[in-house]
């Protein structure tokens, strides 16, 4: 199928659809996915004859919600039971073509199968998010992400597929990386925001500007908040000189779920792979679009290993609402991780809220490290961030400057800020960056 490379869409008639023939398709291929699922994965099986359901009471989108969820805890339950892929799985092995797992940082690791039929369909799911971020195949792409069992690391194939030049760079050395970029000029690289900014300010200690002696004029970042974080987007952006997009994805599911457009209003989600739900979070009780509670996915035609109501752990919400841009499919709105999250005098905290005020500010690097604790059986948090060198005020003045900031901002200020100089914080990775530690012994869950 050729393309117009100066359309923006890279399946128009997919990505414009109205909303009432989306939701048609999406109805259809719910009744079709909760049946395969009924009928071919143990768990469901079960799952829905314990709940009194079964998938001829799907007649409209709305009737998901009489089904159970399920959560990484189901995955990991059901892993290796009955058969190497697990009680989730609706396939045969012999059908599976490709598996991914998770990191395993919140507990074991959890594979996700792909059917090839599945895999094809994440594939062009990618090249349309390249496209909508203004790939073409002309550019020439580094692909700066991990390729050990990691589900991101594929997403090159959607590139190639668009007919972009790829270089898969995956996780090199910093220097070895910027060999790459300097020597063959790409235009696009994809890594995480944190790795982004880092990347940049080794470069320019290098001696190498990332404006005038690379060619990077757009940036993907996913695996970490701070692409959505307008502060932190816009730092990366000065540095570079480019411009900065945002993905997010899910082991469970695949690669990029969802990505930004150009008008960069939260990220379109493929809405005609996944059915989005956001519930309460002490509940579970279905909200309406635009309120805050975490992000429940149905996946609409993965064969593989269906997820039906897949709570997330994401918090966020979800815009129907037109977008600028021309896409009708909505846009996701991530505030963090609901593992992530800490209440401080009935506030409830993210990391990112911290990390924008952070990023924001003058005079320090924007590295910080968040510990949370408990004193008098209270839960209370400090910041540690880094001054720069050429900061002329002292140090209780830059930790009174970044409270009174946090206070501000937020509602609650830290019990204290800690100040290290340019480098003492021991925060930067070329991967996902560790942001927050919490040394709470008390049970302060949500």
């Amino acid at each position: 199928m050729s393309r117009d490379i100066n359309s923006k869409y890279w399946d128009e008639e997919l990505e414009t659809m109205p909303r009432e023939e989306l939701e048609k398709r999406q109805l259809a291929d719910l009744k079709e996915i909760v049946k395969f699922a009924y009928d071919n994965a143990p768990y469901y099986k079960r799952s829905f004859d314990e709940a009194g359901v079964k998938p001829d009471d799907i007649q409209t989108l709305s009737d998901i919600q009489k089904f159970p969820f399920i959560n990484k805890k189901t995955q990991r339950d059901t892993q290796g039971v009955g058969s190497f892929l697990g009680e989730l799985a609706a396939v045969p092995e012999e059908d599976v073509v490709f598996i991914s797992t998770s990191s395993g940082s919140t507990g074991v690791p959890t594979m996700s199968p792909f059917t090839k039929r599945d895999f094809d369909e994440f594939q062009d799911t990618e090249s349309r998010w390249f496209w909508q971020v203004g790939m073409r195949p002309n550019d020439r792409y580094v692909h700066a992400l991990n390729f050990s069992l990691y589900v991101g690391g594929p997403d090159v194939i959607g590139a190639q597929n668009l007919g972009a030049l790829c270089i898969w760079g995956g996780t090199l050395p910093s220097e070895r990386l910027l060999f790459i970029l300097k020597t063959y000029q790409p235009t696009i690289i994809w890594t995480s925001p944190s790795y982004a900014w880092q990347l940049g300010e080794k470069a320019l200690k290098q001696g190498i500007d990332p404006k005038k002696d690379l060619n990077i004029k757009k940036i993907i970042v996913a695996g970490e908040l701070g692409g959505s974080i307008d502060a932190t987007r816009k730092a990366i952006e000065d540095l570079w000189g480019a411009e900065v997009y945002d993905f997010y994805g899910l082991s469970d599911i695949f690669g990029a779920c969802a990505a930004m457009c150009e008008a960069k209003d939260g990220l379109h989600i493929a809405e005609n792979h996944i059915l989005v739900e956001t519930v309460d979070i002490h509940t579970g009780e279905v909200l309406k679009p635009g309120e805050v509670g975490e992000l429940v996915f149905t996946t609409l035609r993965k064969h593989a290993r269906p997820l039906i109501r897949f709570r997330t752990g994401d918090i966020g919400w979800i815009d129907n609402t037109p977008c600028s841009c021309g896409r009708t499919h909505g846009r996701i709105h991530i505030n963090g991780r609901k593992d992530d999250m800490f209440i401080v005098s009935a506030v409830n905290v993210f990391p990112s809220d911290i990390e924008a005020v952070i990023r924001e500010l003058s005079g320090i690097t924007g590295e910080y490290l968040i510990r949370v604790f408990e004193k008098d059986f209270t839960c209370k948090y400090s910041v540690e961030i880094e001054k720069n060198e050429d900061n002329p005020k002292t140090d209780a003045e830059v930790a009174d400057e970044v409270s009174a900031a946090l206070k501000a901002r937020i509602g609650v200020k830290p019990y204290n800020v800690v100040v290290h100089p340019d480098g003492g914080l021991d925060t930067r990775s070329e991967h996902k960056s560790r942001r927050i530690i919490d040394e709470r012994k008390l049970d302060f869950s949500i």
